[in-house]
């Protein structure tokens, strides 16, 4: 049995796509520092691989400084070496008790690197965007097919579809087009 049409359904779906969009974006450096810069570190610790926001305390106590407190002091070592081999471009300081990670300045070729990489996320989020218009639409057409609903209400679902996708598609240019703004500096 195919799914009836829900448009409930399609904006939550659509909404879920820019929130993940934003994530996306979150991580990625600017130049200042941002604490979700560390969220894809993996530390092996405790012969597991665990996120390092389930280890330490990550903070950003100046503009271009980030601050790891460890909670277990064993762990400092394994912390470092994981935020090293990360490939974040950041060289951890550690003091023996907190890893201070200083934010370089973002050369001009690193800058369009990233805007590129925001440009493909965002991509990436207008597709799955299309792929629940793409599908809104066949269950219209499936529920029209089974005399469900009448030509002229499916046209006029077609019709709110199409809106919420616009509208989507504008969002999640908007949330690009501010984080390219402040990746390129400008």
């Amino acid at each position: 049995m195919a799914a009836k049409f829900d448009k409930a359904d399609l904006e939550r779906r659509m909404k879920g796509a820019v929130e993940a969009l934003r994530g996306d974006l979150s991580g990625l450096r600017t130049g200042r520092a941002n604490t979700a810069l560390l969220d894809p570190v993996m530390v092996t610790v405790y012969g597991a691989q665990t996120p390092l926001n389930q280890v330490a305390t990550v903070s950003a106590p100046e503009p271009r400084m980030l601050s790891v407190q460890v909670w277990d002091k064993n762990n400092i070592g394994p912390v470092e070496k994981a935020i090293r081999s990360a490939g974040l471009g950041l060289n951890p300081i550690n003091d023996g008790n907190t890893i201070r990670l200083p934010i370089p300045d973002l050369t001009e070729e690193r800058r369009k690197e990233l805007a590129k990489l925001a440009g493909s996320y965002a991509e990436k989020a207008r597709v799955a965007v299309r792929n629940v218009r793409r599908d809104g639409m066949e269950n219209l057409k499936t529920d029209e097919n089974k005399k469900e609903i009448s030509e002229d209400d499916r046209k006029r679902s077609e019709t709110e579809v199409q809106k919420l996708t616009d509208e989507t598609i504008k969002a999640l240019d908007e949330e690009f087009g501010r984080k390219e703004k402040e990746i390129l500096g400008k």
